[in-house]
């Protein structure tokens, strides 16, 4: 039974022929054509542009995917609890086009560049707001979500605190330093000890009454180490793009890098948090709430700790008041809405997922009506 299973097991030849390989190289191929495309004046630069960026965003969600297979089925040979691999792998795994997006901002800022770090703020909260309310509306309006009561004691009180924190920091002083930022990686680090320290009775909480997850290994050991590693490669290079052609939108149709980052880059980003919490949520109850509140606990901890700790972070006079009045607010509005509909009987209801939505328009339709002076800020 062993040889044969071994047998069983996809190497990195029959991985390079897999579907999801070869869509990561013809997207690889085509961002490298159209930045070629970028430079010809005679072509319609702001078309190639928005191709550009889906192209990008395509391959940073597709690599993000890949990462976090190799990454899962090298702790599966490891013999790491199931929980462990979910709370730390799936975790930091669905925020790495977030934490990428972010860390590549901060190195391309320049003192003549400064409007870019508005791109990565803003991407950070605009992720929050996307995957507490849009995505999470979605998944609760799809099916009826129960949760956990233990989730909200410990998760979700930490994502909220994690938010107040990282908005505290980013308005006492002059933005993120360094220094904050290496505080809210710590804290985070801090957070996933606790949680491994603390495993056994995680996991034990989280199998009562739930079924047990099959661990499926059917690659080598080596081509999950392809994986993983080609998948941050690809990422890194997507994220590269995908901030470039962004900032370049931005000042093309001069659109504030916050609205650009809150909104494009924020719900971009936010897709492969969409992709598990929906499919979990067809598997078991509260898979979806926990993949959401656990990237959103990496989000203002990790993924900017890190970016600021590359460079310093700090609102432009230009984003301030849009972030500061707008995007800020409605997350906090967001996530403190949804953590009082987990309070209420510790369920979700469908009506309750349309609601989550709709304060996504309305934010939406606030920012629109900030471009166009109906909302003077």
């Amino acid at each position: 039974m062993g040889e044969e299973a071994a047998s069983a097991e996809r190497g990195i030849p029959q991985l390079l022929m897999s579907n999801t390989l070869v869509l990561n190289g013809a997207l690889f191929l085509g961002i490298l054509a159209l930045h070629t495309l970028l430079e010809d004046s005679t072509l319609n630069n702001n078309w190639v542009s928005v191709a550009l960026l889906v192209m990008a965003l395509a391959l940073l969600i597709k690599s993000a995917d890949v990462f976090i297979e190799g990454a899962k089925g090298l702790a599966y040979r490891a013999g790491l609890p199931e929980v462990v691999i979910g709370l730390t792998i799936v975790s930091i795994g669905t925020s790495l086009p977030e934490i990428l997006v972010t860390s590549t901002a901060a190195a391309d800022i320049t003192p003549t560049t400064r409007e870019i770090g508005d791109l990565a703020i803003g991407g950070i909260y605009g992720s929050i707001l996307v995957q507490i309310t849009l995505i999470l509306g979605v998944v609760v309006a799809f099916r009826g979500v129960k949760v956990r009561p233990s989730w909200l004691k410990r998760d979700g009180f930490i994502m909220f605190s994690s938010i107040g924190l990282l908005t505290i920091f980013l308005f006492t002083g002059d933005g993120l330093s360094r220094v904050e930022g290496g505080v809210l990686a710590s804290l985070y680090v801090a957070y996933i000890y606790w949680l491994l320290s603390h495993r056994d009775e995680i996991l034990e909480e989280e199998l009562s009454g739930g079924p047990k997850v099959e661990r499926k290994l059917n690659r080598t050991t080596a081509s999950y180490g392809f994986m993983v590693t080609s998948g941050l490669l690809l990422a890194l290079f997507a994220a590269h793009h995908l901030v470039n052609v962004a900032s370049e939108m931005a000042y093309s149709f001069n659109v504030p890098h916050a609205v650009i980052g809150t909104t494009v880059s924020g719900l971009g980003t936010s897709l492969p948090e969409l992709t598990i919490a929906f499919l979990a949520a067809k598997r078991s109850q509260g898979v979806a709430i926990g993949t959401l509140i656990g990237s959103n606990i990496t989000d203002p901890l990790l993924s900017i700790g890190i970016a600021s700790m590359v460079h310093p972070l700090a609102l432009t006079d230009a984003s301030f008041a849009l972030t500061a009045y707008i995007i800020i607010p409605a997350t906090f509005v967001g996530t403190g809405v949804a953590l009082v509909m987990m309070w209420s009987q510790y369920e979700f209801k469908r009506w309750e997922g349309v609601v989550l939505i709709l304060i996504y328009v309305i934010f939406l339709a606030a920012l629109a009506a900030e471009r166009t002076g109906i909302i003077a800020l």
